[in-house]
């Protein structure tokens, strides 16, 4: 141990690297000094864990640890995302186990009421131990080489505060096999200890499903005989509740862990969004701060979020994201999108906040003076057909066999001429209500033609609360449209040449009229 000066002038923190050691806060088991600033680092052989506990802790009081406190890091201190927990009080903070062979301690009195502090041990633990925190990794001893003969490790996952079922995927295994899984075994059960149900035993080549906890807790026991054995495995763990969600509904949101406060390192984090046949999600960013680029290369080396078109990260990257950035709306080609955050070891930042909506299956043409639009009854299969309306209610849907249809006239339900891009087109907006009770939920389409190409199109323009997206759509609207955005200028202005036609049919009327009345007087 290297003690370090702090500025009270009191000896105290220092670097710590024998395999397992004691510390305390200074003169403990007296009073500790006023205005001190203690940092430990621990630093074991890498590979293993570092395993902490707490014999005695007495620290000056506050709710929210203002005053005096001890700061656990999971790796080196100074980052907010490797942060396991800031303590005070009487109540001693739990058992911690690293996720890798470093880990901090941080120590801080202030200028009032001092107590007698703490008294802390560390040991290097190659094999087994209690791990919190939302995610982390776990290996057999040695891996990726053979692990030793007669060997048992118990990790014990849970009890962080997190209170969500816990998620454990497989990653490599390898193993002796043998019926019954008798001889080298990893056995995980639901819950703290090996009374809790057992949820599955595993032996041989053949990677473990994909295990969920029913409780905060899963213990993971790894057992080896006294011959044969193999490379190992390796496994993630991650808190299913902010750090692995599925979605089904037509609409949704959600953020990193912790948002809007810094998410956690060392995170590997998947929201999969799955939609009725026919749909496709779109994704609107309304906050993003991750770590920045790489200044080596250029690109999202460190915490990145990406985006998968499918159920799964072999479908094709819709995009990879980092930093502080305004992103345009993304629309997957199918019913499936997945978005997985990658987080490092260190530089944690603010994350991500996200609203996505399914985009409903439908066929929209036109003719020269009509609007036909179709949509699969199964895909609003909730929805009466007067939920459904072109421009205004009186122009709802009819069921015919097993579609919704509209059929209308330009000259009707809403419709307007404008010009875009120096092209006449004729443009409304198709209504959806979702509504359900007092909770409005209408989500906008604006289907256009092209009436001298008979060409049309629909875009959704509002779909989850319109109005916190809606400058998240003004910035990317021209994108999305590639050319064929509004201009609010042109939007506004009808097109001249109707307006001439129609004035031409009027002169005309008014003629005919005043010849009529001519003939009757003669």
């Amino acid at each position: 141990s290297h003690p370090l000066l702090c500025p009270s002038g009191i000896k105290c923190g220092g670097v710590l690297s024998a395999p397992s050691g004691n510390f305390s806060s200074p003169n403990f088991p007296g009073l500790y000094p006023y205005e001190t600033e203690c940092t430990w680092l621990i630093v074991v052989a890498e590979g293993s864990s570092v395993l902490l506990s707490f014999s005695h802790f007495e620290l000056e009081y506050h709710d929210t640890c203002a005053y005096d406190y001890l700061q656990v890091y999971n790796g080196a201190a100074q980052d907010r995302g490797n942060l396991l927990g800031t303590f005070c009080g009487h109540s001693p903070p739990p058992p911690f186990s690293s996720a890798w062979h470093v880990m901090a301690v941080v120590f801080r009195s202030d200028r009032h009421v001092a107590k007698h502090g703490f008294a802390a041990a560390y040991r290097k633990d190659a094999c087994g131990g209690q791990l919190t925190g939302l995610s982390g990794e776990i290996t057999s001893p040695r891996y990726p080489e053979s692990y030793p003969n007669d060997a048992e490790c118990r990790w014990s996952i849970g009890g962080a505060g997190g209170g969500g079922p816990l998620t454990l995927v497989f990653a490599d295994f390898q193993m002796e096999g043998g019926q019954g899984c008798g001889f080298d075994y990893v056995a995980l059960f639901d819950g703290p200890t090996v009374t809790a149900p057992h949820l599955g035993r595993y032996c041989g080549s053949k990677r473990p499903p994909r295990t969920v906890s029913s409780t905060p807790h899963l213990l993971i026991v790894f057992k080896s005989d006294f011959n044969i054995g193999g490379r190992g495995f390796k496994a993630h763990f991650y808190s299913a509740g902010e750090c692995q969600e599925v979605f089904t509904t037509i609409k949704g949101n959600f953020s990193s862990p912790q948002y809007p406060n810094f998410y956690p390192n060392n995170l590997k984090c998947q929201w999969s969004i799955h939609l009725p046949p026919g749909y496709r999600v779109k994704v609107f960013f309304l906050d993003m701060e991750l770590e920045g680029r790489s200044s080596l290369t250029g690109g999202c080396d460190y915490d990145h979020l990406s985006a998968f078109d499918g159920g799964t990260e072999h479908g094709s990257l819709l995009g990879r994201w980092c930093g502080r950035e305004s992103l345009a709306p993304v629309t997957s080609r199918s019913n499936r999108l997945l978005l997985v955050l990658h987080t490092d070891r260190n530089t944690a930042k603010r994350g991500f906040s996200i609203s996505y909506v399914g985009v409903v299956p439908m066929n929209v043409s036109c003719t020269r003076t009509d609007f036909h639009i179709q949509i699969p009854v199964q895909s609003l299969a909730q929805l009466e057909r007067n939920r459904i309306y072109l421009g205004t209610p009186s122009c709802a849907a009819q069921v015919v066999g097993r579609n919704f249809k509209i059929h209308t006239r330009f000259d009707t339900c809403g419709t307007e001429s404008q010009r875009r891009n120096n092209t006449s087109v004729i443009v409304s907006t198709l209504y959806i209500d979702f509504s359900v009770g007092d909770q409005e939920d209408i989500h906008q389409y604006e289907v256009q033609c092209e009436p001298k190409r008979k060409e049309a199109s629909v875009t959704l323009i509002a779909g989850p609360d319109p109005s916190r997206l809606s400058q998240a759509e003004n910035l990317v609207d021209a994108q999305q449209w590639e050319g064929e955005a509004m201009d609010a200028r042109e939007m506004k202005s009808q097109d001249t040449s109707d307006i001439i036609f129609i004035s031409i049919c009027i002169l005309a009327g008014l003629l005919m009229v005043i010849a009529v009345v001519g003939l009757v007087l003669l």
